[in-house]
C-alpha cells in the first residue's frame, strides 16, 4: 500500500508540472505483445502455419516432425476457420490494439515526461506485424528503453511466454542485442483497474437482462483452456485465472450483485486432454438444469477476437439455445473501454516507477524445462 501511495503521489506531481513533450523520435517503446488473427480472412493460412509451427503452444520438437505435422493440420483446418473469420468480418485485434496502444502513448506523455516520447508497437506472434518487424521498426525509430508488455493478463508458457521467447529469438537473430534496454510486464492478473474495467462491462451486459430476471442470471467465466501436461509441467495459469475470477466476484458482490458463477475453459484443440469444465458442456449442464439466464464473461481475453466473437458469440449462443438457456448473453471485450486504457496506464507506469526488471515469478520455470529462450532478458534496464 505504502508503495501505491508513493507511485500514485509521483504520478499528480508529474501531472502538474509537465508540458506536452515537442514532436520527436520516441524514447520508450512500449512492446503490445499478442498472439495476434489475420486481420483480412486470405491471411488464415499464415496465421495458422506460425501458430502450428510453434513449439512452445504445441510441443512436438520444433524439427522436420512438427513441420510436416502442421502443414497436414493447416491444410485441413484453413477452409473452416477462413470461413469463421469471413463471418466475422476478419480479427478486429490488430485495429484495438493500435487503438489502445496510441491512447496509452498519449497518456503517458503527459504524465510521466521524464521517459517520453513514448511510443507503442504492436508485436503479435502469428499475424503481422509480428515480433521481427516491431523490432526493426523500433530500431528505425531510434527507441533507446523498450518494455515489453504482454497483453495477456494472466502468465502461461503457450501464450505470453511464446511471445517473450520469441522475442529474444528475434533480438539475437537481428543483431539487436545492445540496441535497447528491455524490461518486462509479464503478468497482471490482479490490477484493480483491469477489474474495474471487467465489472463495466458485466454490469453493462447485465442491465440488458428484464429488470425481473436479473437475480436469475447464472455468470460463466470463460477461459482459453491450456492441455492437462501443460498444467501438470507447473504452468500458473490456471492459478491466475481463477485468481482473477475470485477478485471479480468480490468486486462484483461490493456492488450490491449476488449472482452465482462457474469458471469454464473453451477453444480446446486436438484429442489430448485439455483443462475442464468445457465452456461448452458447462453451458449444456445448465441448460439441463433448468438455468434459462446465462451471461458468459471471456476472461483471458481482453480484446475481442475469433474466440470471442465467433466461437462464444455465434457457436456457443446457438448450442446455449438447444439446452435450452432462452437468454443467453456476453460480455464485448474490453476494446475501446475508458477504464482499460486506465489500467493500461497504471501498469506501465507503476512498472517503469518500480525499477524492476520483471516479477519475481517471472524467473521461474515450469518444471523440467529445458527450452534455452524461457525466462530470459536480454539487456536489461535495471
Amino acid at each position: 500500500m505504502p508503495n501505491t501511495l508513493m507511485w500514485s503521489s509521483m504520478r499528480t506531481l508529474r501531472r502538474a508540472f509537465s508540458t506536452a513533450p515537442a514532436a520527436s523520435k520516441p524514447k520508450t517503446g512500449i512492446v503490445m505483445m499478442n498472439m495476434g488473427g489475420p486481420s483480412h480472412p486470405s491471411e488464415t493460412r499464415d496465421f495458422l502455419s506460425r501458430l502450428f509451427n510453434d513449439n512452445d503452444i504445441i510441443e512436438m520438437g520444433g524439427g522436420i516432425f512438427q513441420k510436416l505435422t502442421a502443414r497436414f493440420i493447416v491444410a485441413r483446418r484453413t477452409p473452416r476457420i477462413q470461413k469463421q473469420y469471413e463471418e466475422i468480418g476478419g480479427s478486429p485485434i490488430r485495429k484495438w490494439t493500435e487503438s489502445q496502444g496510441e491512447m496509452l502513448a498519449k497518456r503517458l506523455d503527459e504524465e510521466r515526461p521524464e521517459s517520453a516520447p513514448h511510443k507503442a508497437y504492436v508485436c503479435f506472434r502469428y499475424a503481422h506485424p509480428l515480433t521481427e518487424e516491431a523490432l526493426t521498426e523500433m530500431k528505425a525509430d531510434g527507441v533507446e528503453r523498450a518494455v515489453a508488455f504482454s497483453q495477456f493478463p494472466h502468465w502461461s508458457c503457450t501464450t505470453t511466454g511464446s511471445s517473450m521467447n520469441e522475442l529474444w529469438r528475434q533480438v539475437k537473430s537481428l543483431g539487436m542485442e545492445g540496441d535497447f534496454k528491455w524490461s518486462l510486464i509479464d503478468r497482471w492478473p490482479l490490477n484493480t483497474k483491469f477489474l474495474d474495467a471487467v465489472v463495466e462491462r458485466m454490469e453493462e451486459k447485465l442491465s440488458e437482462f428484464d429488470e425481473q430476471s436479473r437475480s436469475k442470471v447464472t455468470i460463466v467465466f470463460s477461459a482459453h483452456s491450456v492441455p492437462m501436461k501443460v498444467v501438470a509441467k507447473g504452468d500458473v495459469y490456471v492459478n491466475e485465472v481463477s485468481a482473477t475470477c475470485k477478485a471479480l466476484m468480490e468486486r462484483w458482490e461490493t456492488r450490491g450483485h449476488k449472482h452465482r458463477h462457474m469458471l469454464a475453459w473453451q477453444s480446446k484443440v486436438g484429442y489430448m486432454p485439455w483443462m475442464v469444465p468445457s465452456t461448452e458442456n458447462t453451458l449444456k449442464a445448465l441448460g439441463k438444469k433448468g438455468n434459462k439466464h446465462v451471461l458468459v464473461v471471456p476472461i483471458a481475453f481482453t480484446t475481442d477476437h475469433i474466440e470471442t466473437l465467433y466461437e462464444i458469440g455465434i457457436e456457443y449462443a446457438e448450442e446455449a439455445e438447444e439446452a435450452g438457456i432462452t437468454h443467453f448473453k456476453y460480455t464485448q471485450g474490453l476494446n475501446g473501454s475508458a477504464k482499460f486504457v486506465e489500467a493500461l496506464v497504471d501498469l506501465v507506469t507503476d512498472h517503469l516507477d518500480s525499477g524492476k526488471n520483471h516479477s519475481v515469478q517471472y524467473g521461474q520455470k515450469c518444471l523440467n524445462c529445458q527450452k534455452p529462450m524461457c525466462r530470459q532478458i536480454i539487456n536489461p534496464a535495471n
